[in-house]
C-alpha cells in the first residue's frame, strides 16, 4: 500500500516488480491516497504527503505478526516478504515453528520443553554432536 494510485501500482507491478520476482507480487496492492491507513500505522509522512516503506504482516485475526518500516533510501527485498508470508501461514496452519531463513518444504520446529537447548541440533543436524565430538 503506498499514497500512489493504482494506476502507478499496475505500472509498478507490470514493469518492475515482475521482473524481479517471478510473476510479480502475488497479491493486491493498495491506494493509500490520503494518507489515512499510513497515518494510523505511524508511516505517513504529512510533510511529503507520501507514506514511508513500512511493512505490516497482518494475520486473519487482524494481529499485526511482524513489521519493518525502512528510510525511503534502503531497498526491501520483495523475496523476504514472500518467505516470511508463507512462513506465517505454515505456523499458523501447523502450530510448528520456522528458523530462521526458513523456506517452504523445509525442516520445521516443534515448539516445546524438548526443543529447548536443542534447536541448532535440528536447524543445523550436520553439526549435532554427543558431548565429546561433531557427529557430521
Amino acid at each position: 500500500m503506498s499514497t500512489d494510485s493504482r494506476f502507478v501500482h499496475k505500472i509498478w507491478q507490470e514493469e518492475e516488480l515482475s521482473k524481479m520476482v517471478p510473476g510479480g507480487v502475488p497479491f493486491p496492492m493498495l491506494s493509500d491516497g490520503g494518507g489515512k491507513i499510513g497515518e494510523a500505522y505511524g508511516v505517513y509522512d504529512e510533510e511529503s504527503g507520501v507514506d514511508i516503506r513500512g511493512r505490516f504482516i497482518i494475520d486473519p485475526d487482524g494481529v499485526i505478526q511482524a513489521m519493518e518500516v525502512l528510510t525511503p533510501p534502503v531497498g526491501r527485498n520483495v523475496a523476504e516478504l514472500i518467505r516470511q508470508v508463507q512462513a506465517f501461514q505454515h505456523v499458523r496452519a501447523t502450530g510448528e515453528a520456522t528458523p530462521s531463513g526458513w523456506q517452504p518444504g523445509k525442516v520445521t520446529l516443534q515448539p516445546g520443553p524438548a526443543l529447548v537447548g536443542k534447536v541448532w541440533q535440528v536447524w543445523k543436524p550436520e553439526m549435532a554432536f554427543d558431548g565429546e565430538k561433531v557427529l557430521a
